[in-house]
């Protein structure tokens, strides 16, 4: 196998793992809340990184040092944001919300005509997810953490690629994880308490963890040392629709034809933006 095809496998893999992870972390919302439920996904997902990878701080130059941390922020605030959309909104429609993100970075400083296409889709997609004049029953503090999200992840797409190049193998992102644990300790600590350190939660965000950050995050900086930014942003595309497709069989969340509709605007842009 090329290396470009191994990398289209990678992001293949790491979007479905990401997005019934996601699923399964909706449903400890309940128990944990949804800072509670990222700080447990950080967490585990850190302990298991710095176990597998002992990243050295020592040797780095302090510039190096700073990206991985501002990875770790953008990470931490990443996840308790999209995880407080998802208490309030549809997984696939907080997605495709949240796919605002790596959509501005695909079309950031363009200067080609059709870009203004694949933006005017996208916006539509989520207007009529969202739509602002009233006519729609989504929670608004939830689509509000959904766009906060969408920040977050045009940042974390940036740190992403620099971490990778800057640490050897999982090391920055094992760093990364650490720090956006630490972020969120006082707002999972308020919202879960003493539920973090139940056996039966503890063991659920274990596969949280795994399923959602360890296994996708890893195979995402793998990916994007093998693959050109540009195939990579046409392969994470597909997130929204996956998300989708989770929150119906893991939630049962069935999205009715605007949704999909919306969702399938949203996919092309970003597909289109990208394919350059």
């Amino acid at each position: 196998m090329s290396g470009d095809a191994r990398g289209v496998a990678l992001v293949v893999a790491a979007v479905t793992s990401l997005q019934f992870g996601a699923g399964f972390a909706v449903t400890l919302f309940d128990e944990l809340g949804p800072a509670g439920a990222a700080l447990l996904r950080l967490a585990i997902a850190a302990l298991v990184l710095l176990a597998l990878w002992r990243p050295a701080v020592r040797g780095h130059p302090r510039a190096d040092l700073r990206v991985a941390v501002a990875f770790g922020l953008v990470l931490g605030l990443m996840n308790w944001a999209i995880y407080s959309a998802m208490d309030r909104i549809p997984l696939g429609v907080a997605v495709t919300i949240e796919f605002a993100g790596p959509l501005a970075v695909a079309v950031a400083g363009s200067r080609r005509a059709l870009d203004g296409l694949w933006v005017a889709l996208a916006a539509a997609g989520i207007l009529l997810l969202a739509e602002p004049w009233g006519g729609s029953d989504l929670d608004r503090l939830g689509v509000l953490f959904a766009l906060l999200a969408a920040v977050m992840w045009a940042a974390y797409i940036q740190l992403a690629a620099r971490t990778g190049r800057v640490f050897g193998g999982g090391t920055g992102l094992a760093i990364a994880m650490a720090v956006g644990a630490v972020l969120l300790v006082p707002a999972g600590v308020a919202q879960a308490g003493a539920a973090l350190l139940e056996p039966e939660l503890l063991a659920a965000g274990a596969a949280v963890a795994l399923a959602s950050s360890v296994i996708p995050y890893s195979l995402e900086l793998e990916a994007l040392r093998r693959l050109p930014a540009r195939v990579f942003g046409v392969l994470m595309s597909l997130e929204p629709a996956v998300a989708a497709l989770a929150g119906l069989v893991v939630l049962g969340q069935a999205l009715g034809a605007r949704e999909w509709l919306a969702v399938a605007l949203v996919v092309i842009a970003s597909a289109g933006a990208a394919a350059r």
